[in-house]
């Protein structure tokens, strides 16, 4: 019986591991698990939802107003590039608080990422705040709304918890 697992193991591990991290997405994993807040917002250049988020001036305010927040600006579906002229364009790219990332993966087809940073993605731009390695607030399907996002922060930088409270049951 024990040579029928090793069997399934050797099968299977090749198709568990077929999805590796990208540079991109280590990095990614790397600065959400600091203290600090940290903003993960996955883009394309060519999206003109993500357009419209830089051409309202939004980021590059929410950004200069929050010095103490990172921001990781991770291009996807890009066939690689990570967007940079057109975030050096709205004043981002330059920005001490910001890192910018791309993912390698293609753009189109069956092999185009579904998920990143452990987390399911279907459309961009998506954006997550992470504290101390916990998200805490995940938009996930366009785009961001300035004000809410400015509350987000304000929430994720508080230290309330629920831990410890009696349970209504």
């Amino acid at each position: 019986m024990s040579l029928v697992r090793l069997l399934i193991l050797i099968v299977l591990l090749p198709v568990t591991s077929m999805r590796a991290e990208s540079p991109a997405e280590q990095a990614v994993l790397t600065a959400i698990k600091s203290p600090e807040t940290t903003v993960v917002h996955l883009w394309a250049p060519w999206c003109s939802n993500c357009q419209a988020e830089l051409k309202a001036g939004g980021w590059a305010k929410m950004i200069t107003e929050n010095p103490q927040v990172k921001f990781c600006f991770v291009s996807i579906w890009n066939d690689g590039q990570d967007g940079r002229a057109i975030l050096n364009k709205f004043g981002i790219a330059a920005q001490p608080n910001v890192t910018i990332l791309a993912d390698p993966g293609p753009r189109r087809g069956e092999n185009k990422i579904k998920q990143f940073a452990g987390l399911p993605l279907s459309w961009i731009p998506t954006t997550w705040i992470y504290k101390g390695g916990d998200l805490r607030y995940a938009l996930n399907y366009g785009e961001v709304r300035f004000p809410v996002l400015q509350q987000f922060l304000t929430d994720s930088q508080s230290e309330w918890s629920h831990k410890g409270e009696p349970s209504i049951e």
